[in-house]
């Protein structure tokens, strides 16, 4: 139930005066991020829909036109950009400790969640019960990421073009194996050009926003100017510049005087680190990237693997990309250097996430007051709304994408000049997950089942499934 807003009231004998906007305590914000970090299921998709429907319509912190300018800025940056979003906010909510304490809680759950499970994999990976549940959770997340893409293409499309924008970058990806980077700059630029020329095509017709019209706690604290940390500093940017890169350079440099260069820990910190500058696209660009270098290159993984760790990343909380995690572990574990291999996993995983989700912070509190600052450019609005728009397509094929490999046994890619499509094998498909997924699809669309209670029906009925027929 939504609670009212809380205000004070202004003094009888001032009738010029208004009222003072609400203000969320620390401690109210931090136990709320908690939630969000134990119930982010489903891929970002489904995250960022947990988000909007806790933060945007539920509490009414931050209003939903602000709420998609953050999530634009965060779609532009390499890394998870559901966790970098919780980041942003609560940072605009209560400055840096805000920020921290939002993107920590974010990933901590799913953080311990995937370290149990590797250890589980690395021990037991044979087992029949555990593959069993992995099966009913893998159709739930199915159907919630198919549900969550359908509530942010509602929000984030509301004119034609951007429908147009959505279904070209969905092409894009799909048929032509477009690089992310490559479609975020040309829906920003589609988007600066078609601001001055056709600005109608970018703004959203009266009534198409959800949630706009009433008081929200970020919105009205901005228009009383109550909210100084938002305001761009060059000093606060190159202070925070400077500590960041120190915090993210100091594993990798006291490991590398400490074992060696050549340890797997500094491998893993510093190949890691790289990752994290250059992955844009969230966990499924990152498993391109990530598992050529971890098989080919390191060896830290056997064929295959790969596609384990992800499905264990995908029934966790947190941001997909913490499949990382699993693969820092798989390595330091079968490399450990005369330690105990669990201990080396441990160290191998711990590693890993800093070196990830290290420049995450570091994106948001130096760009984020910036980003504030230029919300009211028609260019930069439009270019981030395009962008918004392309990134529903770039979800929609990462749903494409987990539909068919979750579903079918086997894919087969044709080709046809320059076009490559992903097709799947028919005869390979797992009735049962699709029959699975389609349950979770109508709980949660039709009767609005909340999604943990979704996972646990969908693991026991998969659960059952596989271990008795």
């Amino acid at each position: 139930m939504r609670e009212a807003p809380e205000r004070a009231l202004a003094p009888p004998d001032d009738p010029g005066a208004t009222t003072a906007p609400r203000r969320v305590s620390f401690g109210e914000a931090t136990r709320v991020w908690a939630y969000i970090g134990l119930a982010s299921f489903g891929g970002p998709a489904a995250q960022i829909a947990l988000m909007h429907r806790e933060l945007v319509e539920r509490r009414r912190w931050i209003s939903e036109p602000r709420f998609m300018h953050a999530l634009s800025y965060c779609m532009l940056l390499p890394g998870p950009e559901a966790q970098q979003l919780a980041i942003y906010i609560g940072w605009l909510m209560h400055r840096t400790r805000g920020g921290l304490v939002a993107g920590i809680l974010f990933v901590l759950p799913g953080f311990f969640t995937v370290l149990a499970l590797s250890a589980l994999y690395a021990a037991f990976r044979e087992v029949p019960q555990v593959a069993a549940l992995f099966f009913g959770l893998k159709a739930a997340i199915l159907a919630g990421v198919v549900e969550a893409v359908i509530r942010i293409g509602k929000r984030a499309l509301p004119t034609r073009a951007l429908y147009a924008a959505a279904a070209a970058a969905f092409l894009a990806l799909y048929l032509f194996h477009v690089p992310f980077p490559l479609i975020v700059a040309g829906a920003a630029l589609a988007g600066l050009v078609g601001a001055t020329r056709w600005p109608g095509a970018f703004t959203r017709p009266p009534g198409a926003t959800v949630g706009e019209a009433g008081s929200y706690v970020v919105d009205d604290l901005l228009r009383r100017g109550e909210l100084e940390h938002t305001r761009p500093s060059l000093r606060r940017a190159l202070v925070v510049l400077v500590v960041s890169l120190g915090l993210w350079a100091a594993p990798p440099a006291a490991l590398a005087l400490a074992l060696g260069r050549d340890h797997v820990l500094v491998q893993e910190s510093v190949f890691f680190g790289e990752a994290a500058v250059v992955t844009f696209g969230g966990a499924y660009a990152v498993l391109a990237f990530v598992a050529q270098r971890a098989v080919e290159t390191y060896g830290w993984l056997r064929p295959g693997e790969m596609i384990d760790g992800l499905g264990l990343a995908e029934t966790t909380p947190g941001p997909l990309i913490l499949v990382v995690e699993f693969v820092g572990f798989m390595g330091a574990y079968r490399s450990p250097g005369g330690w105990p291999p669990v201990v080396s996993g441990v160290a191998g995983a711990l590693v890993t996430v800093w070196s990830t989700f290290v420049p995450c912070f570091l994106w948001i509190f130096v760009g984020a007051p910036w980003v504030e600052a230029l919300r009211a450019s028609r260019a930069l609005h439009a270019a981030l709304t395009v962008v918004m728009a392309a990134v529903v397509g770039v979800i929609l094929n990462l749903s494409v994408w987990f539909f068919l490999h979750a579903a079918f046994a086997r894919t087969e890619e044709r080709h046809a000049g320059p076009l490559t499509v992903t097709l799947p094998a028919w005869g390979t498909v797992d009735v049962a997950m699709v029959a699975l997924a389609a349950g979770a699809m109508v709980a949660l669309v039709r009767f609005r089942v909340g999604m943990g209670k979704t996972l646990a029906v969908s693991a026991l009925l998969g659960a059952a499934w596989r271990l008795w027929s």
